[in-house]
């Protein structure tokens, strides 16, 4: 499993790192070229991996600082908090319910734009759980999305979390509203 997840995650990020050199350049801005904009969203995840044996469903915000230059190309600042509720579990006669588990993510990446609107994404950074073992573990995030003018931004993407000897990941749908700075 933790193999195929890197393969997975490398083989998403060198198509689209290849396939970015060979598109047009695009922008999501009125104005074109050299814009900050702060995005705020909330995301939703199915937990993969070591993580699904432990719950269903992450729910979290983030903000994001992206800078669009004059090309089909923006870079990203991503911060937040993910909280992974806990599945309950009995053994027995008696029922579990854990704490939920926190990861607060700091990433860095890229946003290529293949299209008018449609983009694909890559980040990399660390995400610091906030409790159990409050172990940080290595982010690798490949995604695809579509953002508009207006500020809307919805995007797609695998997160996967290693370190530790510790491998699992989540599949996330971001909503966001992007402003300008």
């Amino acid at each position: 499993m933790k193999n195929s997840t890197k393969w997975i995650t490398s083989a998403f990020a060198a198509v689209a790192i290849l396939f970015a050199s060979h598109v047009n350049a695009q922008t999501t801005t009125s104005n074109p070229g050299d814009t900050w904009r702060l995005g705020i969203g909330v995301e939703g995840a199915i937990p993969t991996g070591n993580l699904h044996d432990f719950s269903n469903f992450a729910l979290g915000g983030t903000a994001r600082l992206q800078y669009d230059t004059r090309s089909n190309l923006s870079f990203m600042l991503t911060s937040g908090y993910y909280n992974v509720f806990a599945k309950q579990y009995t053994v027995g006669a008696t029922t579990y319910k854990p704490d939920a588990l926190g990861i607060i993510p700091i990433k860095a990446g890229l946003k290529v734009f293949a299209g008018q609107n449609i983009y694909f994404s890559g980040e990399l950074g660390a995400g610091i759980e906030t409790n159990y073992g409050k172990n940080t573990k290595f982010i690798a995030s490949p995604g695809v999305g579509y953002a508009n003018a207006g500020g809307l931004d919805i995007g797609v993407r695998y997160e996967n979390f290693s370190g530790q000897s510790d491998n699992y990941g989540m599949a996330a749908l971001r909503i966001a509203y992007g402003f300008k700075l």
